[in-house]
């Protein structure tokens, strides 16, 4: 599970791997529950509106709320941990299931997401009793494309708020991701697009979304652990 990343920051670096317009992140250092940026398809794509972008940049609440939800289940559902989403079983989840199944899939840009590590060796290495944090980035220094799911919910004030959610997939037989996380718990990754694929994930049918569940190669990412106290890149 990934419930610390960094936000891409820079306005120029959305619009050339994203092909968004550049917003400000309201946080760079991101926690679950915290405003972010995420890309999607506009939902008025399919208006005929020549104006409307193939691709949108929009600020919403890490940690997915359904739209399903109902004002009375609305104190529970935004207290619960739905800023990562199994894949496997999101399309069937009361939480995912209206996104995924309506097809509202988004990318979340990062300049490095972040992991535990539990191995006693970098504990020592690192002079910590407890997990030592690992900053994840590409080997090529361009920013990450995390595939997720996004969906609008309206809060205790009625007003519209629009959410997102990491998906992750299994990593027990990652050469990186399964030396992360605590022993004996099953190792799980987030879904790490290639550029090559944000238009084709965007717009993928509901029956296609599987398609683009496959682990990122291992040899194409950098994982450095993070000094206690260090502050984030």
């Amino acid at each position: 599970m990934c419930s610390h990343y960094q936000a891409v920051k820079k306005a120029e670096q959305m619009e050339k791997f994203f092909r968004a317009r550049g917003l400000p992140p309201p946080k760079a250092d991101m926690r679950p529950k915290y405003q972010g940026v995420f890309v999607r398809r506009p939902p008025e794509w399919d208006s005929g509106d020549e104006a409307v972008p193939e691709r949108e940049a929009v600020i919403g609440r890490w940690g997915l709320v359904s739209g399903m939800t109902k004002a009375d289940g609305l104190a529970k559902a935004e207290k619960l941990s739905t800023f990562n989403a199994r894949s496997e079983s999101a399309a069937t989840s009361f939480t995912f299931g209206n996104a995924r199944r309506r097809g509202q899939y988004c990318i979340i840009p990062a300049e490095a997401i972040y992991e535990p590590d539990h191995r006693e060796e970098t504990k020592l290495r690192m002079g910590s009793k407890g997990p030592v944090s690992t900053r994840f980035t590409r080997a090529d220094g361009a920013p990450l494309g995390v595939a997720g799911l996004w969906d609008r919910y309206r809060n205790a004030a009625g007003e519209l708020v629009d959410s997102f959610t990491m998906l992750t997939i299994n990593a027990d037989n990652h050469p990186l991701f399964k030396h992360y996380h605590a022993p004996g718990k099953e190792k799980r990754m987030v879904v790490i697009l290639p550029f090559g694929a944000f238009d084709a994930w965007l717009t993928a049918k509901p029956s296609e979304a599987g398609d683009f569940m496959a682990p990122y190669p291992a040899d194409k990412l950098v994982a450095e652990p993070v000094a206690k106290g260090e502050p984030p890149v």
